[in-house]
């Protein structure tokens, strides 16, 4: 079974995250994405991501090959982002708004991952975790230039400045990773407000020891008890095993 849980934590007004997953006989898609803007603009781009993204792949659910997924999950990200962008120059309270989107394409055993911005995917196997998306970010941008370390990146005060965003241009450069889940357990999409507050070992032992949705409970209630100043959104889904392939749409 999907775990899927989002939550608005304890500082924000709005929950601008926008989650949702879809799973079919030929692929299993999976998205996340973290909304910015004011007002409800932010909660308006995430929505509009996740939602768009995923009509986009269903409409070739009986057409998407191991070769095809790549390009079609980036296709489906650029309609997104052209709908974002076109929306926010139309409606003046939605203008500059924008969101974060990292979305999974799993067929058999292979997953595409797609991400812009700072939302996250990790791969959980049984020595670990590890990440496979890498930071739109100030703050990993410094890091990169060797200007500051991994260690102080953790507590920086510009952490949640981002450097690419989805709707904020009518291109986007959308990063593209390709991983073979034949030996992962389970795979973890969330937002920075749980990647900011839960470390990789607490997110480890949370997922190990409890259900995908208990584990997105328990890791949600971990991170606001560490301060919870963002909103909270992730998705915990299987690797290699088929236990939460039923074919469920949420």
């Amino acid at each position: 079974m999907v775990g899927m849980l989002s939550d608005i934590g304890n500082v924000r007004k709005i929950n601008e995250d926008s989650v949702g997953f879809y799973q079919s006989e030929n692929f299993d898609i999976y998205v996340i994405a973290d909304g910015m803007g004011g007002h409800n603009a932010g909660e308006v781009a995430s929505k509009l991501a996740v939602d768009t993204t995923i009509d986009y792949v269903k409409s070739f659910v009986n057409f998407i090959s191991i070769d095809s997924m790549k390009d079609t999950l980036k296709s489906g990200i650029k309609s997104a982002n052209e709908k974002i962008f076109n929306m926010s120059k139309n409606k003046s309270e939605l203008n500059g708004m924008g969101t974060t989107i990292t979305a999974c394409l799993v067929k058999e055993n292979k997953m595409i991952v797609a991400n812009v911005g700072d939302s996250s995917c990790y791969i959980m196997k049984y020595d670990g975790i590890i990440k496979i998306t890498k930071d739109h970010s100030l703050v990993q941008q410094l890091v990169d230039e060797g200007s500051i370390t991994e260690e102080e990146a953790v507590s920086h005060p510009n952490k949640n400045i981002i450097t690419r965003a989805l709707g904020t241009n009518i291109d986007v450069d959308i990063d593209i990773f390709e991983a073979n889940l034949s030996d992962s357990l389970k795979i973890i999409l969330c937002t920075d407000g749980l990647s900011n507050g839960v470390n990789l070992n607490e997110m480890y032992d949370i997922i190990m020891n409890n259900s995908n949705q208990g584990a997105c409970k328990q890791l949600i209630e971990l991170s606001k008890l560490k301060g919870g100043r963002d909103n909270i959104s992730v998705i915990v889904f299987e690797g290699e095993c088929e236990d939460d392939r039923n074919h469920a749409r949420q």
